[in-house]
């Protein structure tokens, strides 16, 4: 992402822009960001990840949106564009408008080469502010890894990896598990490692 060359915007200033615009922007401390385009591999898992989950949500409360659906973490004030975020019960928007989601419970990131910083840190850091989110999802476009963070009581977070082609990804919170096959079909990499998971606690990172 690069910041726009624009004075201090209100966040209301933001979405009328945002919302006539051709092309998605990020919000964050009065200016926007122009968001980068995705690659093939980008799409593709993004693509297979929302058809999975959303194949498991049918008979339950929970819904998911791919990145079209803003989400605002209000206390950070970021308007950002998750690749995925996920919604139980009822799911609580902006305004009339629709299109701000204020209670995910689930957020997947597709890591890139230019974002995977920001998405491992400060993004990270200003999504805990979201007193809803219990999961964030990191999924590696290089290579079948996918990193989750699961919230626990007393500001910790239990930390899973699974690696390889042969094992499945378990979203705790909406309950259903994904195949790394499915999730990375017609995903090719340079080469495909034996099935691994691992897991450990650790705190949450600093807001910022």
């Amino acid at each position: 992402m690069s910041a726009l060359q624009n004075p201090f915007l209100t966040p209301e200033r933001y979405l009328e822009i945002e919302r006539a615009a051709e092309f998605k922007s990020e919000y964050y401390a009065g200016q926007m960001f122009a968001m980068a385009g995705a690659s093939r591999a980008h799409n593709l898992i993004v693509a297979n990840a929302v058809g999975e989950i959303r194949s498991r949500l049918k008979s339950t409360p929970c819904e998911t949106y791919p990145s079209d659906m803003r989400v605002l973490v209000s206390a950070a004030g970021l308007y950002t564009y998750p690749d995925i975020s996920a919604a139980c019960g009822e799911p609580e928007f902006l305004d009339s408008t629709v299109d701000v989601l204020l209670n995910p419970v689930v957020i997947v990131e597709v890591l890139s080469d230019s974002t995977e910083a920001y998405d491992r840190g400060a993004k990270f850091a200003r999504y805990q502010w979201l007193a809803s989110l219990k999961e964030y999802v990191l999924v590696s476009q290089n290579a079948p890894q996918v990193e989750t963070y699961l919230r626990q009581t007393g500001g910790t977070w239990l930390y899973s990896r699974v690696n390889g082609p042969d094992v499945e990804l378990r979203l705790q919170t909406l309950s259903c598990r994904l195949p790394l096959s499915e999730l990375y079909d017609r995903v090719t990499f340079a080469s495909n490692g034996t099935g691994t998971i691992e897991t450990r606690t650790t705190e949450a990172g600093e807001h910022s």
